[in-house]
């Protein structure tokens, strides 16, 4: 049976937001994307009052994407990841993951975060499988309407076991490892033997050890 060792990304292989940075990363390449700062402040205020679900903020935050060429984002992506998002890594998470492939888990990143940017992680060499929220491309463009749900909580555990059917593996999770910043992630944290919250400061009611990484 196949052990997994099952990571979000932001806040827990990251040290910022990974969407943030994409935007930031964007508007230093366009700075006319900064017409939808305004927007997208808006929109999280919306979320925060429970005006917007998290899918609804999701998609006005990312709204930047629209009309991008599917080709043009994939070296957008590549260029972003050497840029930005691999100088953000907790060196803890990244000795974790290693320490743990060696030992014959299958490393697993699962986020909420938007899948087209994020399997740029498969340049990390011990990662096998990279989900997340999936946008939107229609005739070769990019959009930032969510297909499907938002990659988060119960959902989360959704797609994973619809990947692991998929490539027909059995997975012993009583020895598979979770780790996560959050809560949010219980639905995960519940399901394998080896719970972890990362550098994680609130109480911790369902007493899951906290790992204070950097």
């Amino acid at each position: 049976m196949t052990k997994l060792a099952i990571f979000d990304v932001d806040f827990t292989l990251t040290r910022r937001e990974t969407l943030m940075e994409f935007y930031i990363f964007m508007v230093k390449k366009n700075p006319r994307l900064i017409v939808y700062a305004p927007f997208s402040i808006i929109s999280a205020f919306l979320f925060v009052i429970k005006l917007f679900t998290a899918k609804k903020a999701k998609e006005n935050f990312i709204a930047f994407i629209n009309g991008i060429d599917e080709e043009e984002m994939k070296c957008l992506t590549a260029e972003f990841y050497e840029k930005r998002m691999c100088k953000i890594f907790y060196k803890d998470g990244l000795d974790t993951m290693k320490r743990l492939k060696e030992e014959g888990c299958k490393v697993y990143l699962i986020s909420a975060s938007a899948e087209f940017y994020l399997k740029e992680l498969y340049k990390i060499k011990e990662v096998d499988k990279v989900i997340g929220t999936i946008f939107s491309i229609k005739d070769g463009k990019h959009h930032n309407k969510i297909i499907g749900r938002n990659c988060k909580g119960e959902e989360k555990v959704r797609r994973l076991m619809e990947s692991l059917k998929k490539d027909d593996l059995e997975v012993d999770f009583k020895n598979s490892y979770m780790f996560s910043d959050s809560l949010s992630d219980l639905p995960l944290f519940n399901i394998v033997g080896n719970p972890y919250l990362i550098n994680y400061k609130k109480k911790n009611a369902h007493d899951i050890k906290v790992l204070n990484w950097k």
